[in-house]
């Protein structure tokens, strides 16, 4: 592939979330923060919405890499779990007695006995919820349940909820109130500025090997406006830019490059595919000055 070409020891635009290429700027380092403080106080609730592609499930690996051995993590990437599967859950990865036939509130007691020892030793069990706005009412409720194990002094089990922000609408419900009101702190990640787009290129280019500016000033500026600053889409279509420099022979991603990629991706932001459309017409015609051109028009338009 192009890795060798650019000088790169790997991908940088995988859609693998990877911590090497964890981006701390803008809301992701706010968020970041507001976990990890919460966290290490013990504050009971977090919640972080974010929509489609802004980089949960990265930020959730960057918390886990952050917390030592003091913290024992449970960690859930997929919360469709009913009560009983999630109270098994959480029995079996703190090494509380569970069996299936168990009565419920056998089970509470056992997580209860077993939440106590592990504070006894200095252990602080931490639970993150991936993808939490596709957990059921029922098992939220139960959630809240388990949290209401805990001392005179402190809580014996965290939370960590993350997902869309369709989660903030399944908290609105009557119902899970209380649940609402013990969520202590909150964060909502942001798709980057067009500033942070041009940041976070380089430094994900940076992380995977490479010293030199790949990405031009309008094939940024594209990608930003195609991407809306969405990561996952900045990723996507930096990864086909680079794809398509590279069949041309070129060592700089321009904005025909940005145009070939943005053309190719259905899910790209519709002032992007206007300007990628604008770039096809206009380069043949001015050999690439229509496309500076173009980036000029709309720079003033939008500024």
């Amino acid at each position: 592939m192009y890795t060798e070409f650019f000088g790169l020891q790997e991908k940088p635009f995988s859609l693998t979330p990877d911590t090497q290429f964890f981006f701390n700027k803008q809301s992701h380092r706010a968020a970041l923060n507001t976990m990890l403080g919460a966290v290490q106080n013990n504050e009971g609730f977090i919640k972080i919405v974010g929509e489609v592609g802004t980089g949960k499930t990265l930020l959730c690996r960057k918390l886990l890499s952050l917390l030592d051995g003091k913290f024992k993590v449970i960690y859930i990437p997929n919360s469709y779990l009913t009560p009983n599967e999630l109270k098994g859950l959480v029995a079996a990865e703190i090494g509380a007695e569970f069996a299936a036939d168990m009565p419920a509130y056998q089970l509470m007691g056992s997580i209860y006995r077993k939440l106590l020892q592990l504070v006894k030793d200095s252990v602080q069990v931490v639970l993150i919820v991936d993808e939490a706005q596709a957990m059921p009412r029922d098992t939220l409720e139960s959630l809240r349940l388990l949290t209401n194990l805990d001392t005179e002094k402190r809580k014996l089990l965290q939370v960590v909820l993350i997902g869309q922000p369709e989660l903030d609408e399944t908290l609105e419900r009557s119902d899970l109130r209380q649940l609402k009101q013990r969520i202590v702190f909150t964060a909502r990640l942001q798709p980057l500025t067009s500033e942070g787009v041009a940041e976070y290129v380089g430094y994900r280019m940076s992380s995977a090997g490479c010293d030199r500016l790949v990405f031009s000033k309008s094939a940024l500026l594209y990608l930003y406006w195609s991407s809306g600053g969405i990561p996952r889409l900045v990723n996507l279509l930096a990864h086909k830019a680079l794809i398509a420099a590279f069949n041309a022979g070129d060592t700089s991603v321009n904005s025909e490059h940005l145009a070939i990629a943005i053309n190719n991706t259905p899910e790209a932001r519709r002032l992007g595919r206007f300007v990628a459309q604008g770039v096809n017409w206009l380069w043949p015609v001015a050999g690439g000055a229509g496309g500076i051109l173009l980036s000029a028009y709309l720079g003033s338009v939008m500024s």
